[in-house]
């Protein structure tokens, strides 16, 4: 077995690459969708509006489709490296799953995204939208392949164990596990949300700016009509997803519950956990909410505290608290401002309120925020198990050298720090640059008033 501090090194290099490499499918999923309609819009309706948005938007897709890809593959050569005893024992089951998303939708993208990228005045419109939509068919089979994948490790079923490795019996348990019926509409969820924001906070900056205003406001009208449709929806698919899991997995619910004891009945928005004597140094609570968020409306019912765990198998009640409050908190807020957006749509002042176009600014990475927070939450609260009830992550790691770890993770922090840079100085770039010019026929060329590059 590894030492303590090759795992702990090891735990952290995974999370660090894997919140880097979420970051970008959390923006590029739903990007790809948006580009597809954006696209498909202009075929049918000739307005060049929809193409200026398609090309604008199109460079900031391909920057960050390249490096999800990248940053993706290198968690594949992580399960070998460091987790080898894990990869070993998951083999037959994760390795056919992470193998079909790149049969399926890895070599469809590789197929298609030259054509989106480069096929703007080369190829017919029509083979330019079949290109669009066959790459959304791409990131969308890759998202349910991953999620499949992960949700067994939160859920396993359908398998036998031979000789220290999980075999499928039933590979539709397997892929469709009951936890994958409840994560996957959520994520999916959530990735279309993320890049709303991300696009309705670019066009609130250009409102601001006073540039490129039909560019703007037509595509922050999009990006808030389908926030303030998917905001609801995903509160109660989240809630749900939360219920179950914390059916499933106690432990998890009481680390991101904050208690310790069984005798709260109140919801905690702020807690100093000690862990070694099992209570909270401070904690900070809004009376009888725990109990109604739990469905006891009288708000008496006691919400489960984290003793009921055994020590061993406890998560850290730091991580999955912390995590879970910045995905609930944000995603509060996102439907704040999805309903105010809608209220301000309605009386005709969406464009012109600019404390709200200010704030839709700031809130343009709140969805990869509620991601992050979210899948800190699921990871982190499955602890100490790296495949729920099975495998504890202790048994997992390779046996590496302390050295070879460290170096390692140092390596990825400084890879990924220049590469996360580099990534938002091109997105900066592009939007400072601003969308091309309006083009409404093949020989002329509208250059609108309000567009400025000062």
């Amino acid at each position: 077995m590894a030492s303590p501090a090759v795992v702990e090194i090891s735990r952290w290099q995974f999370a660090i690459t894997a919140v880097f490499h979420m970051s970008f499918p959390a923006l590029t999923v739903g990007l790809s969708v948006f580009l597809a309609v954006m696209y498909t819009a202009h075929l049918k309706t000739g307005n060049p509006l929809y193409l200026q948005i398609f090309r604008f938007w199109k460079k900031i897709f391909a920057v960050g489709f390249g490096l999800g890809v990248v940053a993706g593959t290198v968690m594949t050569f992580e399960f070998g490296l460091n987790w080898g005893s894990y990869a070993h024992a998951v083999g037959p089951i994760l390795g056919v799953t992470i193998g079909m998303e790149v049969i399926t939708a890895f070599f469809l993208e590789a197929g298609f995204i030259g054509i989106m990228l480069y096929g703007d005045g080369r190829v017919r419109p029509r083979t330019m939208a079949l290109a669009c939509w066959m790459l959304v068919v791409g990131t969308l089979l890759s998202t349910t392949w991953i999620l499949s994948a992960n949700s067994w490790m939160q859920d396993p079923v359908g398998f036998t164990e031979v000789n220290g490795q999980f075999r499928a019996s039933n590979w539709w348990h397997v892929l469709f596990n009951p936890a994958f019926s409840y994560r996957y509409p959520h994520i999916l969820l959530a990735v279309l949300i993320s890049a709303g924001w991300f696009i309705g906070g670019i066009a609130a900056w250009y409102l601001v700016k006073r540039r490129a205003l039909p560019f703007a406001r037509r595509t922050l009208s999009i990006a808030l009509g389908v926030l303030a449709v998917l905001m609801p929806v995903q509160l109660y698919v989240g809630d749900a997803t939360a219920a179950f899991m914390g059916a499933h997995q106690p432990a998890k619910l009481e680390a991101f519950e904050g208690n310790w004891k069984t005798d709260n009945n109140g919801y905690n928005l702020l807690v100093v956990p000690d862990t070694d004597k099992g209570e909270n140094k401070v904690h900070v609570e809004i009376p009888h909410l725990g109990a109604v968020i739990g469905k006891d409306l009288s708000g008496k019912a006691e919400v489960p505290g984290l003793l009921q765990t055994p020590k061993d198998d406890r998560p850290n009640m730091w991580s999955a608290f912390y995590g879970f409050r910045a995905m609930y908190f944000t995603a509060l807020a996102m439907f704040g401002m999805a309903f105010a957006g809608l209220v301000l749509r309605l009386r005709g002042r969406l464009y012109t309120a600019r404390r709200f176009l200010r704030l839709m600014v700031w809130m343009a990475p709140a969805g990869v925020v509620a991601i992050s927070g979210g899948w800190i939450t699921a990871e982190t609260g499955r602890q100490p198990w790296v495949v729920y009830g099975l495998i504890r992550t202790s048994e997992a790691v390779s046996h590496l050298s302390l050295g070879a770890a460290l170096a390692s993770l140092i390596g990825f922090v400084t890879v990924y720090a220049l590469l996360l840079g580099l990534w938002i100085r091109s997105i900066v770039r592009t939007v400072r640059t601003g969308p091309e010019h309006l083009v409404t026929d093949a020989d002329t060329t509208v250059h609108p008033p309000e567009v400025s590059h000062a």
